[in-house]
């Protein structure tokens, strides 16, 4: 026995997307979902927008001292911090070694 793909995304979407169901373009895919093929497209399209956010944000050097700061003033871990703002870890851990004594200083010189 095969999914109802129509009818788990439709209920999905009432429950935590209703306003994409307003949507034509949406109800016009939601109606052709017979295949997987169909449902990754579909969920693709749906949710495309979060994935590409994620791939194109770009942070300027003042920015990321900052997040540096913050992580570094509460001891948050990598990880955490991570999780927190959609960031990697290795993208975090390139930006405690890029600004490691600029970050030293601007602590240095906040504690006088």
């Amino acid at each position: 026995m095969r999914p109802n793909y129509k009818r788990i995304y439709h209920d999905m979407l009432r429950l935590e997307y209703p306003e994409k169901l307003q949507d034509p373009k949406v109800r016009e895919l939601l109606e052709k979902l017979n295949t997987s093929e169909d449902v990754l497209k579909f969920n693709e399209k749906l949710f495309k927008q979060s994935k590409e956010n994620q791939k194109l944000r770009t942070y300027d050097k003042k920015t990321m001292l900052k997040l540096l700061q913050y992580q570094k003033k509460h001891g948050y871990s990598t990880s955490y911090m991570s999780r927190k703002y959609k960031i990697s870890r290795t993208t975090l851990a390139k930006w405690k070694v890029m600004f490691e004594e600029e970050l030293d200083d601007t602590i240095k010189n906040a504690g006088k």
